[in-house]
């Protein structure tokens, strides 16, 4: 049974921190191979699992030094059913992986879980193509159906709520939208955008929104904006107006790199986690609702606990001015 889905905590005003950049981390910095970028094909070996838990049990540790909740995203970015055929997962083996995703975080909270440090489990959902590129688009029913399948195990499970990221057209984020709806679970919908500030299919951040709001009748709990570095959306954030209040979560990428370089790149760009933590710092002038963050591509703990360090900071000089 799902502790949280009825009353996530990160709505409140508190700073809930997640992970980085889950992928990239261990392709760079732990050397495993995953095929098509699918890290849910770990959750079927034991060795697999254990690296899963470690890579997540050291980002409770900072959330617990740090005094926060965390959400933990399950390792399922890439298990939905186009990229699960391409590895030759069947439809009853991609729905035990994505059960394995839930399970794995229910024991490390279970295991770690404190008054100070909530722990949220969220069932992570991708795009059914490509991250960077709207290619094979579908119609909102289209994406509503398509998804219906993974976001129905996760309501089996004991996730409390779903998060769909990198999404790159607004069609497929609406139809995610209305299944969730359908389903009755809590949802966290983040955008990807360009070096312009515009989602890959050329709409701007606050259409996309905007247009999600009206077809689901408002139904994401919160928004988010993830794969994109803050100096690619600074600066139109200013357009959102009474629409930032939505915007709750931050996952960029530590890299200032576009997202055509990106998917030719060989090395991994890390960034600089103070100059990164201070970009937060500032994005919540325009983002005051900002609670939920964490990081992307080329991001990991280095990163995350700096914006920790920056936002804490901005906090205790508020209450102190």
């Amino acid at each position: 049974m799902s502790k949280y889905r009825n009353r996530l905590p990160q709505l409140s005003s508190d700073l809930f921190l997640t992970d980085g950049g889950l992928e990239t981390t261990l392709v760079f910095h732990e050397g495993i191979e995953l095929p098509f970028f699918a890290a849910f094909t770990l959750l079927g070996t034991g060795e697999g699992l254990a690296c899963l838990r470690r890579y997540f049990e050291t980002y409770v540790d900072i959330a617990q030094r740090r005094g926060v909740g965390i959400v933990l995203e399950t390792a399922t970015w890439r298990a939905n059913p186009d990229w699960a055929a391409k590895l030759g997962y069947d439809a009853k083996a991609l729905a035990e992986a994505n059960r394995l995703g839930v399970d794995l975080l229910v024991d490390i909270r279970k295991e770690r879980e404190s008054t100070e440090t909530p722990i949220v489990i969220s069932g992570n959902l991708g795009p059914r193509g490509d991250g960077y590129r709207p290619d094979a688009r579908m119609s909102v029913e289209e994406a509503a159906d398509y998804h219906s399948a993974q976001i129905r195990t996760f309501v089996d499970s004991e996730a409390d709520m779903i998060a769909a990221f990198t999404m790159n057209y607004v069609e497929e984020a609406a139809g995610i939208a209305l299944a969730a709806r359908e389903a009755g679970m809590p949802l966290a919908l983040s955008f990807t955008v360009e070096t312009d500030g515009r989602l890959p299919s050329g709409d701007t951040l606050a259409q996309a929104i905007r247009t999600v709001e009206n077809i689901s009748g408002n139904w994401p709990a919160y928004y988010m904006i993830n794969c994109a570095h803050p100096t690619h959306f600074m600066h139109v954030l200013e357009e959102l107006g009474p629409l930032a209040a939505r915007v709750r979560g931050l996952r960029a990428n530590a890299s200032r790199r576009s997202h055509a370089e990106l998917d030719e790149s060989t090395d991994l760009d890390a960034g600089d986690p103070q100059e990164l933590g201070q970009q937060y710092h500032e994005l919540r002038r325009w983002l005051p609702a900002l609670a939920v963050v964490g990081g992307c591509c080329g991001t990991d703990h280095r990163h995350v606990e700096a914006v920790c360090h920056a936002l804490q900071s901005d906090r205790r000089s508020s209450a102190t001015a």
